[in-house]
C-alpha cells in the first residue's frame, strides 16, 4: 500500500495494491506505477514524473541481506527506468516510520522535505538547506526531527540537476546510479526523513534468528564475506595490481601494464573515519568509511568497490588520499562516482587527443577536487558540460569525440573490463535499465580453474555451468541471462546481492527459507526466478515504451582494441560471437 504524494498540491493518499500478486512492494510495483501514472515520452524533470522509494515487504527487516531500499524513476541520464538501491538502515527507517513505499509526483513550490512518521506523510519547507552537502543536511534534519531520524538527502549536484546526481542515505549509503538525485532536485525535494522505530514484523522469528546465526558463523568460512567484514574491506583495493584487462585504465585505453600502484593494507591505517554500524540485522559491516584527515569532519559516505577504479585508475591516478578524498566529495556533494569517473575520463582522453581545449588531464591528482566541485555546481562551461554526462558531452563536442564516451544507453560503464569477461559485457549491453557492475556475478568467479569452486553447485541450480571466463559463445549468452535473472529476483525483493548466492553465504535454500520466514508463505527458487523475470520484463517494456528498448551497443573500443599483454592477452569482444551470444541471451529471457 504505497503513499501517493503530490508535492504540487500537498495531497497524500494511499493506494491499496495488496491484492496484486508478485510485486513484493519493491521495484516491480514501482515500475507498474511508473507505467500507469506517467505518459510515454515524459521528461524526467517534468513535475508529472514519478519517483518511487520503497523498502517493500522485505526490505528493512532485521535479518541478514534484508537492508535494501529501492529508488526508482525515469532516469535523466538514460531516458529509461533508473533503479538504484541503498543499503544501510534507511529501509528499516521507512518501515519504522509506518510505511513501505512512497510514490512522489509534482513539484514543491520551494525546496522541501518529506517527513514520514507514525504512518503519515507530510511536506515541510527546507529552503535554508539549499546548497548544503548530504552530511550537513542530515545533521540539520536530525536536529529538527530527532537524532534517531533516517534521512535520504541530495547535495548540490541534485539541486543543480547534474544528470548523474545521487541520493545519500544516513551519511554513508548512496543510491548512486542513474541520476535519481537530479529527479529529487527537479521536484524541489531535498530529502525524505523517516521517524519511528517500529520493527518490521516477521512470521517466524526463530527461523530468522537461525539464519542470522548461520550467517554470522559463515563470516569465518566464506572468503568473500570475510573480505567484506575485515579491514580494509571489500572496497579497499590492496595487493598486486590486477592483470591488464581486468579493470579500466585511462578510459579503457590502456591494455597493457597500467604502471599504477595498488595500495597496501597499511596505507589505509589512520584514514578510517568511523564504522557505519552496518545494516540492521546483518553481522557483516561491509561498507567502510575512509577519508583523508581534512575531510573527516564532514563524515563522508562509504567506500564502494567501484570508487578506487572509477576515481583512480580510470583517471590515471593511484594516490590513495586523492581517491578517498574524491569519493568523500562525491558522497557529500551527491554524485555517482562511476558516472563522474567515466565522464572525467572521457574529457581527459578528448583533451589528450586535442579534441577539448583546456580540458582536464590524466594523472592530474591535484586538479581532481576542483573538477568534482565544478561538476556538482555546474561552474563554468566545462563543469556545465560534464554535468550532462559523457554521452551528451560528446554529442555537443562533435562526432570525433563519440568513440571516447564509454557509455551504454547514455550511462557510463563500470570499470570492470568486459573484454576478458564477456558475460559482464552482455549484462552492460542488455540489462534494460543500463550498465551496472552488480547486475550479475563476474565470469571469472565461474572459471573452472581460477573461479570460486564452492559456488559452482549453486550456479548449477540455475543451469549456469562453469566455463572459461573468456569464452564467448551462445552458451555464454544463456548462462549470463540466467545469472541476470537470479540477481534480478534479488533486486525485485530488495535482497542484498552482497550477501547472496551464488558466491556469498546466503545460498538459494537460505534465501527461500528467509523469505518464507519473513512473509509466512512458502517461497521457492521458482518464485525467486519468476520475480526476477517479471522485473526484467517490466524494465524491458518500459524501455521499449520510452524508445530505449534497442539491443544496446557497447563502445567500439571493446570490440576493436584487444588486451595487449599479460595472462589475458588478446582478449576482445569479437563482434560476430557477441551478436550470437546476445541473441541467445535474448532468447533465454523470451525477448524477441
Amino acid at each position: 500500500m504505497p503513499f501517493i504524494v503530490d508535492l504540487t498540491s500537498g495531497n497524500v493518499e494511499r493506494e491499496d495494491r495488496s491484492t496484486e500478486r508478485g510485486h513484493f512492494g519493491g521495484s516491480i510495483l514501482g515500475l507498474r506505477l511508473l507505467a500507469e501514472r506517467t505518459p510515454a515520452g515524459l521528461d524526467p524533470y517534468d513535475p508529472r514524473a514519478l519517483l518511487y522509494v520503497a523498502a517493500g515487504m522485505l526490505g528493512g527487516t532485521a535479518a541478514p541481506g534484508l537492508a535494501k531500499a529501492v529508488f526508482l524513476a525515469k532516469s535523466p541520464l538514460t531516458g529509461v527506468a533508473g533503479e538504484s538501491h541503498a543499503l544501510g538502515p534507511f529501509a528499516a527507517g521507512i518501515r519504522g516510520a509506518g510505511a513501505k513505499a512512497l510514490a512522489v509526483v509534482g513539484r514543491a513550490e520551494r525546496l522541501s522535505y518529506l517527513l514520514v512518521q507514525g504512518g503519515e506523510v507530510s511536506c515541510h519547507e527546507a529552503e535554508e538547506l539549499r546548497g548544503l552537502g548530504t552530511a550537513a543536511t542530515t545533521d540539520a534534519l536530525r536536529a529538527r526531527c530527532g537524532e534517531g531520524a533516517h534521512v535520504a538527502a541530495i547535495g548540490p549536484a541534485g539541486e543543480n540537476l547534474v544528470r548523474y546526481a545521487s541520493v545519500v542515505t544516513d551519511y554513508a549509503y548512496p543510491a548512486a546510479r542513474y541520476g535519481l538525485g537530479a529527479v529529487f532536485g527537479a521536484k524541489n525535494l531535498k530529502a525524505i526523513v523517516c521517524v519511528g522505530d517500529a520493527p518490521a514484523q516477521v512470521a517466524d522469528p526463530d527461523a530468522v534468528a537461525g539464519l542470522a546465526a548461520y550467517y554470522r558463523a559463515s563470516l569465518a568460512t566464506n572468503p568473500l564475506a570475510a573480505l567484506q567484514a575485515g579491514l580494509p574491506g571489500f572496497a579497499g583495493w590492496v595487493g598486486e595490481p590486477p592483470a591488464p584487462g581486468y579493470a579500466s585504465v585511462r578510459n579503457f585505453s590502456v591494455t597493457g601494464p597500467a604502471g599504477l600502484r595498488v595500495p597496501e593494507a597499511r596505507d589505509y591505517d589512520g584514514r578510517a573515519v568511523a564504522t557505519t554500524g552496518g545494516c540492521p540485522g546483518c553481522p557483516n559491516d561491509c561498507l567502510k568509511v575512509y577519508a583523508p584527515g581534512d575531510l573527516a569532519e564532514s563524515r563522508p559516505g562509504g567506500l564502494g568497490q567501484e570508487a578506487f577504479l572509477s576515481l583512480g585508475w580510470n583517471l590515471g591516478i593511484d594516490d590513495l588520499d586523492t581517491v578517498l578524498g574524491a569519493n568523500a566529495r562525491c558522497n557529500d556533494l551527491g554524485l555517482d562516482p562511476v558516472s563522474l569517473g567515466g565522464t572525467l575520463a572521457f574529457a581527459m582522453e578528448c583533451a589528450e587527443r586535442g579534441l577539448l581545449a583546456s580540458g582536464p588531464a590524466f594523472r592530474d591528482a591535484a586538479a581532481l577536487p576542483g573538477l568534482i566541485h565544478d561538476v556538482a555546481t555546474r561552474a563554468g562551461d566545462l563543469g556545465d558540460l560534464l554535468a550532462e554526462g559523457a554521452a551528451r558531452a560528446a554529442a555537443k563536442l562533435g562526432p570525433e569525440t563519440v568513440p571516447y564516451a564509454m557509455t551504454v544507453k547514455g550511462a557510463e560503464l563500470p570499470c570492470f573490463d568486459p573484454r576478458i569477461q564477456p558475460g559482464i559485457g552482455l549484462g552492460y549491453a542488455i540489462a534494460p535499465n543500463g550498465p551496472r557492475y552488480d547486475a550479475l556475478e563476474h565470469d571469472l568467479d565461474f572459471d573452472p580453474v581460477a573461479g570460486l569452486a564452492y559456488s559452482f553447485p549453486e550456479a548449477r541450480r540455475i543451469a549456469a555451468e562453469p566455463a572459461p571466463a573468456g569464452a564467448l559463445d551462445e552458451e555464454r549468452g544463456r548462462r549470463s541471462a540466467r545469472l541476470l535473472r537470479l540477481w534480478s529476483g534479488l533486486d525485485a525483493l530488495n535482497l542484498c546481492v552482497f550477501a547472496s548466492s551464488p558466491t556469498r553465504p546466503l545460498t538459494i535454500d537460505h534465501l527461500t527459507a528467509l523469505v518464507t520466514a519473513v512473509l509466512g508463505t512458502e517461497f521457492t527458487l521458482a518464485d525467486l526466478l519468476e520475480a526476477g523475470q517479471r522485473r526484467l520484463d517490466d524494465l524491458h517494456a518500459y524501455a521499449a515504451r520510452e524508445g530505449g528498448g534497442g539491443a544496446g551497443e557497447l563502445p567500439a573500443r571493446l570490440h576493436d582494441e584487444p588486451i595487449a599483454e599479460g595472462p589475458h592477452k588478446g582478449g576482445v569482444l569479437d563482434r560476430a560471437a557477441f551478436e550470437r551470444a546476445r541473441a541467445a541471451f535474448h532468447a533465454e529471457l523470451g525477448w524477441h
